[in-house]
């Protein structure tokens, strides 16, 4: 089933986006078509599983009882494992157990765990990120850490989102290439300088950072000024306040599951032509870190299953006690509306935390669509205020987590390269909770009673941008 074009050009309205090479995408969605969301029930009535949930480790391969013990160790019940059966046959990859997390709130603990990896960084760098500009760390340039380490003899290699970073200036990755860090530019925007087969609104979403095969970083956060408490990145802050606070989520990971992200990073290389990659030095083999099981989901319009759309639809139809979600974008499918709405009347308890202003103009209209259907239905919701809420994340049953770049709008499963790691494990979890309570606190809750009563001007322009979107794209 394919779109107009205009519906196209309604969600990239709808998505944050830069300043320069805005209108050229706006021309490219009003003359191409755009795939429709996928419906996850045809896959996951039908889920390709064979066996049980795997697991593997510094070890080898579990067996299929170790692997069922040792998830019901940890607290996994029944429904969720066998979600996490059909979790691997569409992330197609197992589950991989040893390793540590360490949680990164906002900018500065994000920035300060990447520069100090960076700074011990022996063999290689891989960086993968969609917004990517020479940011700051206690007085260091990003450029500059990047280009003493390849002095040292250490590979660098670096794939940035041709869409994304257009407003970073050409000059920081010229400095990039002179000090020999090896630069790639995904699905340029330039008509003169794409590639055969590319498509122009595919893009690289992730934010990823490898070091040595050891050390993994990614979530939320983009390699931005934007994070900074000085200074305005490409993405910027919400219009007319220059200053907001910009909160977000990455997650540090150490242990054999780094495996999985950097094969995630070289397939990416090797896709976007790139040229041929040393990773001689990639995948070390590597002990335990610690408890966690932790699984890489990488989503791509290459493949026909949206991965991680299927996965988290599958996981909170196997959610027995709570589906705690922080949501940048929060545009969800008819589909997820309506799985949230059947947890929340079989009694879970079903949360979810959005900003209440955002860098995209439209996008605090469009994630009120939902929200009388939501309410009525026994779905709690919060309003952030005073920042910038950029968070993805999702708990389950306390358990299961995600951290990621994906948001909850069609473009993160239609269109754009996505990177979200699932963490199995009561540890991680418990902080996650912790973190969402954290900012439930800080955060306003938004009650039906409450909503109804906004104010009258608030709710004309919540009527009428859906309608006015509608009647535009009909009429055309």
């Amino acid at each position: 089933m394919k779109e107009s074009g205009f519906k196209c050009l309604r969600k990239v309205l709808f998505h944050p986006t830069p300043s320069l090479g805005f209108m050229l995408l706006v021309v490219i969605c009003m003359m191409s078509s755009c795939a429709a969301t996928p419906d996850a029930d045809k896959v996951l009535d039908n889920p390709p599983v064979t066996g049980a949930a795997k697991v593997t480790g510094p070890r080898g391969a579990l067996t299929a009882a170790e692997s069922r013990e040792l998830l019901k160790d940890i607290g996994a019940t029944e429904a969720l494992r066998r979600h996490l059966t059909v979790e691997q046959a569409i992330a197609e990859s197992p589950l991989v157990e040893g390793n540590s997390t360490r949680m990164l709130r906002d900018g500065k603990q994000a920035f300060s765990a990447i520069f100090a990896a960076i700074e011990a960084a022996q063999h290689h760098i891989n960086l993968e990120y969609y917004i990517l500009e020479d940011i700051q760390w206690e007085g260091k340039f990003l450029s500059e850490a990047l280009i003493r380490k390849r002095r040292q003899g250490v590979d660098v290699h670096v794939i940035y989102d041709s869409f994304g970073s257009s407003n970073t200036p050409p000059a920081f990755f010229d400095k990039l290439k002179k000090g020999g860090v090896k630069i790639l530019e995904f699905n340029p925007i330039n008509p003169l300088e794409a590639k055969k087969g590319y498509e122009p609104l595919d893009r690289d979403h992730r934010k990823i950072l490898v070091v040595d095969g050891k050390v993994a970083i990614l979530g939320g956060i983009n390699l931005s000024a934007t994070y900074q408490s000085s200074g305005k990145g490409k993405s910027g802050a919400a219009e007319g306040h220059e200053s907001d606070y910009w909160h977000d989520t990455d997650i540090e990971i150490r242990g054999p599951a780094v495996a999985q992200i950097q094969k995630l990073f070289a397939l990416q290389w090797t896709k976007q032509k790139g040229g041929a990659l040393d990773d001689s030095t990639f995948y070390p083999k590597l002990g335990s870190q610690g408890s966690e099981l932790i699984r890489m989901i990488g989503s791509t319009p290459d493949k026909e299953i949206p991965r991680y759309y299927v996965t988290l639809i599958s996981a909170i139809r196997s959610a027995q006690k709570n589906i705690w979600i922080t949501a940048a974008y929060f545009f969800p499918t008819e589909e997820q509306v309506d799985d949230l709405i059947a947890a929340a009347k079989a009694g879970i308890d079903v949360r979810v935390i959005v900003p209440d202003k955002s860098d995209a103009g439209l996008a605090i209209s469009m994630q009120h669509k939902h929200y009388s259907k939501l309410l009525k239905g026994g779905v709690r919701l919060w309003e952030t205020h005073g920042v910038v809420q950029h968070s993805k994340t999702v708990t389950v049953d306390g358990v299961w987590s995600v951290v990621g770049s994906s948001n909850i709008d069609q473009r993160s499963v239609v269109f754009n390269d996505e990177s979200d790691i699932v963490i199995v494990g009561e540890k991680t979890a418990a902080e996650m909770e912790a973190i969402f309570t954290q900012d439930g606190t800080a955060a306003e809750e938004i009650t039906l009673k409450k909503w109804k009563k906004r104010p009258i001007g608030q709710k004309f322009k919540d009527a009428f941008m859906p309608l006015w979107l509608g009647m535009f794209e009909s009429s055309l």
